[in-house]
């Protein structure tokens, strides 16, 4: 549903075929256009768990994924770790202003 979205809006832009698009975004990025978005959203939601202003739910609500087990899972995927596994890998790595 999401891709579908991505490939109208970017072919409505630009005004060319999605399939070209597509297939010229892959010959220079390595990875496909849908690839490059997922991993962008992954990106983000690493900001947003680090930031910790907001529930994994309200995070997921925010990047419009389904649920939260489908960000979880897309995450794990991507990371190889659960987002409270990065969450507490990223606290285990932050020096308190003392240790500075």
């Amino acid at each position: 549903e999401t891709d579908l979205k991505w490939a109208d809006i970017i072919s409505g832009e630009l005004n060319l075929d999605y399939k070209y698009l597509s297939s010229l975004f892959s010959s220079v990025e390595s990875i496909t256009f849908e690839q490059y978005i997922i991993n962008q959203k992954i990106e983000r939601v690493k900001e947003l768990i680090v930031y910790d202003e907001l529930t994994l739910s309200e995070i997921a609500f925010q990047l419009h994924y389904s649920s939260v087990a489908y960000l979880s899972n897309q995450f794990k995927k991507i990371t190889g770790m659960t987002p409270s596994q990065f969450k507490k890998s990223v606290e285990k790595n932050r020096k308190s202003l003392d240790e500075i």
